[in-house]
């Protein structure tokens, strides 16, 4: 094949955007041949706005088709696993967008078939992983320079979500149609970078509070803590009612510390104390009272305009997207392959089913008993109906 041919299931919000770039030609490998959607309204949407392009009513008709030979899913959470399995026993290479799933068993069925299909590329569209800054943080670690991590922090409550953003589809703010609030739906990239840079946690404690100032089933509030099995401890704080709200990951390790903010609309940095001597080394031999480390300040930045071309021109879902065909064509290594998607949600899963039984939860996650305590969510609000 001299060009991956793709098909886009759900060409909602996120979905239009990926059959825009595609269409207008942002992969030089990659061409769109076919839609599908459940809405009316959106295949009419795409027959005004795609050119050359199947249209399809129904998801199996378009992973069925022949003119596919890769699928986008940008459908609703709950449809993402077995749609996902659909196009994978269909013989179709996978890219689903975040988060992979709700809850992480229905997400181990689709990757006992994705075991199955190992000539198949399957990914996830963790664009946030294109990042500079994260990128330039995991080199730092991965090169050891960081030394031993013993804390990481995230505030990210600049996710502001008025109640006309839950208003806008019936599926938003409910457990049944969502999955869950904030930590499902603005939050997976952010928990995917908690752990693609502080590594997988065993223990988790964590409240989320649902509704805070908004007519809403699902949290919009959470604070969350991790520890490690080195000892190492994170804390994760995040929201969608806070305003102008804060980005700032903080990465503590005995050879300094990482720091990426968002300093202003679309202005960001990395700012990487890099100490001359580790503080455990230091320690031996200091005697010094209240001493100061000698470091070297290593400050990056990205503007307005640089993020302005990172998140739209160029935009990151696009790389993802040709990451993702240069993988099928080439075997290019993937920036976010599928198999990680679980671990962001297993955090997730953590910190609701932790929130719900207010007790720490330790690692691997009992999953029959988060899937039970979900489903009490979804029959309670089925009940008493307190979506709106």
């Amino acid at each position: 094949m001299s060009k991956v041919r793709y098909g886009i299931i759900g060409i909602g919000k996120m979905g239009s955007q990926h059959a825009k770039r595609l269409s207008l030609g942002q992969d030089k490998n990659a061409i769109l041949t076919a839609v599908a959607d459940v809405n009316a309204n959106r295949r009419e949407w795409a027959e005004k706005n795609l050119k050359n392009v199947s249209i399809f009513d129904n998801p199996e008709d378009l992973i069925n088709s022949q003119e596919v030979d890769a699928v986008i899913i940008a459908t609703p959470h709950y449809d993402h696993p077995k749609l996902g399995i659909k196009a994978l026993e269909a013989g179709k290479h996978l890219l689903v967008e975040k988060p992979i799933g709700v809850y992480t068993k229905a997400v181990k069925e689709l990757y006992e078939v994705a075991e199955k299909h190992p000539e198949l590329t399957f990914g996830i569209m963790y664009n946030q992983r294109t990042d500079p800054m994260y990128r330039k943080a995991k080199e730092i670690i991965e090169s050891g320079e960081l030394g031993q991590i013993k804390r990481i922090n995230w505030i990210i409550t600049n996710w502001y979500r008025p109640q006309a953003y839950y208003d806008q589809g019936g599926w938003r703010g409910t457990w049944e149609g969502e999955g869950g609030g904030v930590l499902i739906n603005q939050c997976p990239h952010q928990l995917d970078l908690f752990q693609w840079l502080g590594g997988m946690p065993i223990k988790v404690y964590g409240k989320a509070k649902v509704g805070v100032g908004r007519d809403i089933n699902v949290e919009n509030d959470v604070t969350f803590m991790t520890e490690y099995e080195n000892g190492a401890v994170g804390v994760f704080v995040t929201s969608t009612h806070d305003f102008p709200g804060t980005n700032r990951l903080e990465i503590d390790g005995d050879g300094g510390q990482l720091v990426v903010e968002w300093t202003g609309m679309l202005n960001e940095k990395l700012t990487y104390t890099k100490l001359k001597t580790k503080e455990s080394e230091f320690n031996k031999t200091n005697k010094v009272f209240m001493p100061r480390i000698p470091n070297k300040k290593i400050v990056k930045k990205i503007g307005i305009i640089g993020n302005a071309i990172n998140l739209g021109i160029v935009g990151q879902h696009i790389k993802i997207i040709r990451n993702f065909s240069e993988a099928i064509l080439f075997g290019k290594e993937l920036i976010a392959p599928g198999m990680d998607g679980i671990k962001g949600l297993t955090l997730s899963n953590a910190v609701y089913l932790s929130s719900w039984l207010d007790k720490e939860i330790t690692l691997p996650l009992d999953e029959d008993l988060f899937f039970s305590e979900l489903q009490k969510r979804i029959e309670k609000e089925k009940k008493e109906s307190n979506k709106k």
